[in-house]
């Protein structure tokens, strides 16, 4: 099919289309950018589309994919508030310090862990590691998810998240808990 088949094709279905993104998200603004989504992936894969199939069910299909895919990405994000409500003074006054400044999400999570031996050496890892660490194994982020968090590639996390771990299991083994614990093998 060809560009200007496609357009012509895809055009008379976009209201429809539109009705039914409006029917997912509820919003108008969230439907014309569901709409938009969906004609650019339905470019984008136009060679895996099979002439003589129903195109309307095909746009459909793509719609609900890409509506499901924003929907888990927006779940995996953190919450976000409009920063004009929020002045500087009172995001500083609330935020917690150390001495280097302000401490990130990272940090906070692990000074909830229950187990003082695993915060201690989680938090004696080199950040770079931590973070990976902390993404993969506390969080359950997957690598690619690591990446684009991090702005790094898969590899750089792969690599930092094996070298992380293998530090986390030497602080580990060389605690009070490692050292009991090989007390009891003897």
């Amino acid at each position: 099919m060809s560009s200007a088949q496609f357009e012509g094709a895809v055009i008379p279905l976009l209201e429809p289309l539109y009705r039914q993104a409006l029917r997912m998200t509820s919003n108008r603004a969230d439907a014309e950018d569901l709409l938009q989504e969906t004609v650019l992936n339905a470019y984008a894969g136009l060679r895996a589309f099979e002439p003589g199939t129903n195109l309307n069910a095909w746009l459909r299909r793509i719609m609900i994919n890409t509506y499901i895919n924003t929907y888990r990405r927006q779940k995996r994000r953190p919450a976000q508030h409009p920063s004009g409500e929020i002045t500087d003074r009172q995001l500083v006054t609330s935020a917690a310090r150390t001495a280097g400044g302000l401490r990130s999400a990272e940090d906070q999570a692990l000074e909830v862990l229950p187990n003082p031996y695993l915060k201690a050496a989680m938090m004696a890892l080199p950040k770079q590691f931590r973070i990976v660490v902390y993404f993969a194994d506390i969080a359950g982020y997957s690598y690619k998810e690591i990446a684009a968090m991090t702005d790094t590639r898969q590899g750089t996390v792969g690599s930092r998240l094996n070298r992380g771990r293998k530090q986390l299991r030497d602080l580990l083994f060389d605690s009070p808990v490692g050292h009991a614990a090989r007390r009891r093998d003897e």
